[in-house]
């Protein structure tokens, strides 16, 4: 199996990607984040999330995915998605889950939530954080493990991940995203 990992999300200036009610509020969807989101992930070969998230978009019934859950312990298909899987990382390995679904290379795409950015933190090839700089979430649901005790760019740079230059998505609301990388001879 050879896969390649990238990773994704849009974060508020204050690293939160949800607000305190767990749900993505309106304030940080943009439409070129939206674009630039949903071309990644029609090139993607496989889509990786926890329960709560999911991209809703039109060619989301299509993507093959990969949904974590503690609720089961064999891998499954699941019943209310087309084209998904249940996994419990803690009873399958990743590779387990990709025969199961019939994925066996090309790109992961991996969405969320914390948790689930966390168990492929060391295996990003590239990490893609878009950032909305004027939106603010207060007591909302932090990116990664561990924001907002550190930023978004503390936890990649722990997990050798470096930045490269950004691009810009929304001029009129400075929405930007940032490809990092993982540095040579890190993981």
């Amino acid at each position: 199996m050879s896969f390649r990992f990238e990773g994704y999300v849009i974060v508020s200036a204050d690293g939160m990607l949800a607000d305190a009610a767990h749900v993505m509020p309106d304030s940080l969807k943009f439409e070129g984040d939206k674009l630039f989101f949903e071309q990644a992930l029609d090139r993607a070969a496989l889509i990786v999330h926890g329960r709560h998230s999911h991209e809703q978009q039109p060619n989301s019934p299509k993507r093959k995915r990969l949904i974590l859950t503690r609720k089961i312990k064999a891998l499954t298909v699941d019943p209310e998605t087309p084209h998904a899987s249940l996994w419990n990382p803690e009873h399958a390995s990743f590779e387990e889950a990709c025969a199961f679904a019939d994925v066996p290379s090309g790109t992961v795409a991996i969405i969320g939530g914390p948790v689930v950015f966390d168990k492929f933190m060391d295996h990003y090839d590239t990490f893609w954080l878009s950032e909305a700089p004027h939106v603010r979430l207060p007591g909302g649901e932090g990116c990664f493990v561990g924001v907002p005790a550190r930023t978004p760019h503390e936890v990649l740079a722990s997990h050798g991940m470096k930045p490269d230059a950004p691009y810009l998505l929304d001029a009129a609301h400075e929405v930007t995203v940032t490809p990092w990388r993982r540095a040579r001879g890190a993981n």
